[in-house]
């Protein structure tokens, strides 16, 4: 796939996740994915394939009470690397997450095999989660 087409697959990702669309995310993700969640709090870590992927998501959901948002600023494409340019929002017991965020997803054969995420304020993203 071009970078057209992949930054389409991405776009498709990120309005299925503010949807709450697990269908639609689990056949974006190749069965043996990766995502690094950023940071060293409760959340952190690598998980590893499609079902941990979803899980986690899940996690975002559950701990924000279905606020968690992902407000996509750009999405940049290429032949194998895509970046989504995000801010992210969420409330969390009383606490309120509004963050600058970027996810390196890296695909291969029009399907997401792994995903990274930046946080311009990893330790204030832990605070929030604990």
């Amino acid at each position: 796939m071009g970078a057209q087409e992949n930054a389409e697959l991405i776009r498709r990702g990120y309005e299925a996740f503010n949807a709450g669309d697990i269908n639609t995310l689990a056949e974006l993700f190749t069965e043996d994915a990766v995502w690094y969640a950023a940071g060293s709090g409760v959340l952190s870590g690598k998980k590893e394939g499609r079902d941990a992927v979803l899980a986690y998501f899940g996690e975002l959901g559950s701990r924000s009470q279905g606020t968690f948002q992902a407000t996509v600023q750009d999405i940049v494409g290429g032949e194998e690397h895509t970046v989504g340019i995000q801010q992210s929002h969420a409330q969390n017991n009383g606490k309120t997450l509004d963050a600058a965020t970027a996810i390196a997803f890296v695909l291969r054969d029009g399907k997401v095999i792994e995903g990274r995420e930046y946080f311009t304020d990893t330790a204030s993203a832990d605070e929030f989660w604990a």
